[in-house]
């Protein structure tokens, strides 16, 4: 397992990293396997985990506190184990948007509810990355967000603080970054979605500002398994993404992505590989509910970046998107 820096928070953190979505709100989600994939994970040396308070309305926070209790906050090689939470807005909309003024998404006394709550779930003092889980940058020189951020670290109840973009606009948060006060940010990148790459990466370079790089498989479409025909259960988040308005066109360019897989690597493998050829990126957060995905997965934190050549031919799969309703 290698790790890197997370900008200037002092974290040195996996870069091949775990996302609890899929195991506090996805259709299929086994608590028991989830554990078990889990502590795996630190087994094998990763010590950077990602969850939120809306995924399961707290039971991913739960499920890992209860590793981080259980490994008493240190993995298999001694490093320290590592929590990224998020508060949830409180007018419950994804994503932020200009219309929404700052206090009715984000108010003090929410935020600092939420991260109670949060704190209490993962059995710790103090929050090692607690990010904003949508964002507008209309909002980046409100008063009340300066106050609660410094406030939260003063308390010690934060060690730093991140914000999650929103999908597809990497560049709505540079304002924030540039007020000094987030010190990570986490932002959707992958094979498809390089616009990060355009304006984001540069001022998190300048500023020494960490890079969490998620949805690093586009969903799923970049696991190589899905179809025209893949249909999902209707409450689950994914049959809205995948739908009509998306799939046809995803399945498409995944039929072409697939062509230039060299042998003896998987999509995947390139996929998931990609992002860590980036030097600007912290460290990945990868959906694994399942013990022989995590086995996989953490191994390619040691298989190096990708050969010039074939990354050169990934730029010309860059897929620049807006947000549409079913996106979200």
């Amino acid at each position: 397992m290698k790790y890197r820096a997370l900008g200037r928070t002092g974290f040195q953190v996996s870069d091949m990293a775990i996302g609890l979505w899929g195991m506090g709100d996805w259709t299929g989600s086994d608590d028991q396997e989830s554990l078990k994939s889990l502590q795996l994970t630190v087994d094998l040396g990763c010590n950077f985990f990602d969850t939120a308070w809306a995924y399961g309305n707290g039971k991913s926070d739960g499920l890992l506190g209860e590793i981080l209790t259980r490994n008493k906050f240190r993995n298999s090689k001694n490093m320290p184990l590592y929590a990224a939470s998020k508060i949830p807005p409180m007018n419950d909309i994804w994503p932020a948007t200009p219309e929404f003024k700052y206090r009715d998404v984000f108010p003090a006394k929410h935020v600092f509810e939420y991260a109670k709550k949060i704190r209490e779930k993962l059995r710790e003092d103090a929050i090692d990355v607690l990010q904003f889980h949508v964002w507008d940058d209309s909002w980046a020189h409100e008063p009340e967000f300066r106050e609660t951020v410094e406030k939260l670290k003063a308390d010690k109840w934060i060690r730093s603080f991140g914000l999650s973009l929103n999908r597809w606009q990497p560049e709505n948060g540079i304002e924030a970054l540039r007020t000094g006060l987030v010190d990570a940010v986490q932002v959707i990148y992958n094979i498809f979605d390089q616009a990060p790459e355009d304006n984001l990466f540069p001022v998190c370079r300048e500023l020494n500002v960490g890079v969490i790089a998620r949805v690093p498989l586009d969903e799923g479409s970049l696991g190589g398994k899905m179809t025209r025909d893949t249909k999902f259960p209707k409450h689950d988040w994914r049959a809205r993404y995948f739908g009509p308005e998306n799939l046809p066109e995803t399945i498409d360019r995944v039929d072409e992505l697939k062509k230039i897989v060299p042998p003896g690597m998987t999509l995947p493998d390139m996929a998931l590989r990609f992002i860590l050829s980036n030097p600007t990126v912290s460290t990945t957060i990868v959906g694994m509910r399942k013990p022989e995905h995590v086995k996989h997965n953490m191994a390619l934190s040691d298989a190096g970046p990708l050969d010039p050549a074939l990354l050169k031919k990934l730029k010309a799969h860059r897929w620049d998107r807006i947000w549409q309703p079913w996106a979200d």
